[in-house]
């Protein structure tokens, strides 16, 4: 009896960190500074990595966000000494393959951080080396990632000398190390980015060779129209780069010749770009917003389109939806997007939602007024689904409580059963709770960032019932590190 309340406390922590990994990003929420959601981040950090370390590192194999995956990743290599043996070789392939998956500015952010923790052992030299060698060009990143690379050869003695990379515009032997520590020795480079580089400083046509966010700052020193260098400079940008430059047209023309396929646009970014449209934008675009949106949902369910039966949704427009000025709007859109993704993943005209504002055009949901979640759990549950889904902060105040006590009721007193499968997924974490908050003990809760990963947080939910030990949770972490790792070592990581 002991041993088994001993593995529920386990799971229990387990799932703490994950919800917490999952959703917060130690920036400001709507409830909760900054400096809360460190602290709180960096307690579970340091919690879990002591007491479950072999979990911790599974966790590379879950979809917690970058900036937890980066700190995790920074932990493990600056506590290697506490590892045995079995669990260091486990942990360096989960690094690499997360390390493949992570954005490359975020990598040399986690190198410089190692290098400030003066961690420079040869595993970590060795890691960085591998992924370096991975990389499709040096000589981009030598441009557009100058600093990062030039700190990370330094610190971690890395050969520039000889070629590296594994792409076709691999700089010439040499060249590396000249251009980031010898800038004029060389009169020219046979690489065409490095050479672009050194002619842009005198030179307004080679600006436009060079990578958006490093031409910029050219265009600038040039004097450059902001109009004309966004027009020439298009065939280069990123579909990112492209989106946040058509917002500028709307304010000064600049960026109106630029446009970008909203259709491949991942969900969670599309669903965040069609709220910073003005109302009268999202009427006007309608035809095209939805069709791209659920074009991104239907990807995003896959294999699991059309297979979840009758689906019911509570999704949550309040005000507090409105999240922080660092991550404005991300709870609305992240029920904006789970909203199509469910509609996806039921079966054909047999999905319903219900949005706390009462509004029935999902397109133009807007944050505002309170969070009546009760009333709207009870819209939907009478419309008799097989799955309820309720996406919201979990701050149910119009009255308080009620909707914990309708699922409560519902689970002890209508459908002991369960027919119906109800599961509680909350963008926001709460730093004071080191969890995100929850709706009813009887409920599944699950932190999530990204609309895309709803079906996996759905699995992840059930878990969170309180019925489960550790081990049935790491045999679903075993699996799950397993196809990870699988498609890693296939080349699918990148």
């Amino acid at each position: 009896m002991t041993e088994t309340y001993a593995d529920l406390i386990a799971a229990e922590d387990v799932l703490l960190f994950v919800n917490a990994a999952v959703t917060s990003t130690g920036q400001r929420e709507f409830r909760s500074q900054a400096y809360q959601q460190r602290l709180s981040l960096d307690f579970l950090h340091e919690y879990v990595r002591v007491n479950y370390r072999t979990v911790y590192a599974a966790s590379l194999a879950l979809d917690i966000n970058d900036h937890n995956a980066a700190r995790v990743v920074e932990q493990l290599l600056r506590t290697a000494g506490e590892a045995s043996g079995e669990q260091r070789r486990t942990e360096g392939r989960l690094i690499a393959a997360r390390l493949a998956r992570l954005p490359p500015q975020r990598v040399y952010r986690l190198f410089r951080a190692l290098r400030a923790a003066k961690v420079g052992n040869r595993r970590t030299r060795a890691i960085l080396r591998d992924w370096l060698a991975a990389r499709p060009d040096l000589g981009h990143d030598a441009v557009k990632y100058r600093a990062g690379l030039k700190t990370a050869a330094r610190h971690f003695h890395l050969p520039l000398t000889t070629a590296a990379g594994t792409g076709t515009a691999t700089p010439a032997a040499g060249e590396l190390g000249d251009f980031l520590f010898k800038p004029g020795v060389r009169p020219r480079y046979e690489h065409p980015l490095l050479d672009a580089y050194r002619r842009a400083h005198y030179e307004q046509g080679a600006v436009y060779e060079l990578p958006f966010t490093v031409a910029e700052g050219f265009a600038a020193k040039h004097g450059v129209a902001r109009e004309a260098f966004v027009e020439r400079i298009a065939p280069r940008m990123t579909r990112l780069e492209r989106l946040r430059t058509q917002r500028e047209a709307g304010a000064d023309g600049a960026g109106a010749a630029v446009g970008t396929d909203l259709s491949v646009m991942p969900l969670t970014r599309l669903a965040l770009y069609a709220l910073s449209l003005t109302t009268e934008e999202r009427v006007r675009r309608r035809a095209e917003l939805t069709g791209a949106l659920r074009s991104a949902a239907r990807r995003a369910a896959g294999p699991y389109a059309g297979t979840w039966g009758r689906v019911a949704a509570v999704l949550d427009d309040s005000y507090s939806a409105s999240g922080s000025g660092v991550k404005r709007r991300r709870p609305l859109a992240v029920a904006l997007g789970g909203h199509f993704l469910l509609e996806a993943l039921a079966a054909p005209g047999a999905y319903g939602a219900w949005w706390t504002s009462g509004r029935t055009d999902p397109l133009l949901v807007r944050p505002y007024g309170p969070t009546p979640l009760g009333m709207r759990v009870i819209d939907a549950l009478e419309y008799a689904p097989e799955r309820l889904v309720v996406v919201s902060d979990g701050w149910d105040n119009a009255p308080p409580g009620l909707a914990g006590e309708v699922l409560r009721v519902w689970r002890t007193r209508l459908d002991r059963e369960r027919r119906t499968t109800v599961v509680h997924l909350n963008p926001v974490y709460d730093a004071d709770g080191f969890d995100v908050r929850r709706l009813a003990a009887s409920v599944p809760t699950a932190g999530i960032r990204d609309a895309e990963d709803l079906p996996a947080l759905v699995e992840i939910a059930q878990f969170a019932e309180g019925r489960t030990g550790l081990a049935e949770l790491q045999a679903f972490l075993d699996r799950r590190i397993e196809s990870f790792l699988r498609t890693y070592e296939r080349g699918g990581a990148t």
